[in-house]
């Protein structure tokens, strides 16, 4: 069966005449399903650390969508904590967490193989989801690109321009090295345990590569990737791996080679008719539909959704958005979206 999921052969440079399709955050507030399953957990974090809970908002929008995929609820900021960072969220705000700034810190981080004492709740999450999810859908695991994760563990929080993590990398780079290294270290067994509770599939978000510039860019989102793929690839060869730079702009050109990724998702910032001649030649791309479009839905939606589908279609493609959707999404809008990407 798994041979015939269509993300998995997308995924295995095979070009399909309907492209597969999942949505970046399709678990979440957007859907009143979500909203109740969420007020039963209490708060977020217990939420994602309840597998019973976090399998069911999985489980909600393959339900409503038959999506051609489920991408496992969790956040990118739970290794940070397994690796001993203080984390909580503040509503109405996002997270928070106590901020590293010094060697001392780093060093004082739990050991990479300890972090199965927090993490364990997730893998559990997907070993239902193995169980429970229909025969035709893919299993996605993910967690957060290095660079990605040491801005919120150096800032304490999301910032709109990674300053704290500028400053520490161009400062005192050896705690900034030292750190990438560490959660480099943690993402690796992180998503491995995921492959081996059934993960098919794995996803590396890197949210902020694109404010990385020049050969910070190849330094610390290409190469942690690389090395996070090359692990993986040693122990788990037959499992597809999505890298995801946002913002990489013409630096998207080449990645598959460069990240060892089997498919490169993109965001809205390139057109679909770049991608297919730059990047896509290297094999499967993701993506691209602007987020807005699950707001204002309508014919913008429609002709932009064709347009994607129409200038990837010459090669493997799964079908997303540019980045996740919001919570002021309208739930008829991601219907309007698959049924024109399925030909309705």
């Amino acid at each position: 069966m798994s041979q015939q999921k269509t993300i998995l052969r997308a995924l295995a440079g095979e070009t399909l005449p309907t492209p597969p399709i999942w949505m970046m955050r399709q678990a979440g507030r957007y859907l009143p399903e979500y909203k109740a399953t969420r007020a039963q957990a209490g708060d977020f974090l217990s939420l994602c650390y309840n597998p019973e809970l976090a399998a069911e908002v999985t489980l909600q929008p393959i339900r409503r969508y038959d999506f051609d995929a489920a991408i496992l609820f969790a956040d990118i900021l739970l290794l940070p904590q397994a690796l001993g960072a203080d984390l909580w969220f503040v509503t109405g705000e996002g997270p928070r967490l106590s901020t590293i700034e010094t060697m001392e810190q780093v060093e004082n981080l739990r050991p990479v193989d300890e972090i199965d004492e927090t993490l364990s709740p997730i893998y559990e999450t997907v070993r239902i989801l193995s169980g429970e999810l229909p025969k035709k859908t893919t299993l996605i695991g993910f967690a957060g690109a290095p660079w990605t994760v040491a801005t919120y563990m150096i800032a304490g929080q999301g910032t709109p321009d990674q300053g704290p993590a500028h400053a520490l990398k161009d400062q005192h780079r050896d705690v900034f090295v030292a750190l990438m290294d560490r959660i480099t270290e943690g993402t690796i067994e992180y998503l491995s345990r995921q492959i081996d509770a059934g993960a098919e599939v794995v996803k590396v978000f890197d949210s902020w590569a694109g404010s990385l510039k020049g050969q910070d860019f190849q330094d610390f989102s290409v190469a942690p990737i690389r090395r996070i793929v090359s692990a993986l690839k040693s122990r788990h060869p037959d499992t597809p791996i999505i890298a995801f730079p946002r913002g990489a702009g013409s630096k998207y050109e080449g990645l598959h080679v460069e990240m060892g990724a089997d498919c490169i998702a993109l965001d809205e910032g390139v057109s679909a008719e770049w991608a297919a001649k730059h990047v896509q030649i290297g094999g499967c791309v993701q993506g691209n539909l602007a987020s807005p479009h699950m707001v204002t839905g309508g014919e913008d939606l429609v002709r932009e959704t064709r347009e994607i589908c129409d200038a990837l279609s010459n090669g493997p493609h799964i079908f997303n958005l540019g980045h996740g959707i919001t919570p002021d999404a309208n739930p008829d809008n991601v219907q309007l979206m698959i049924d024109t990407v399925r030909g309705g």
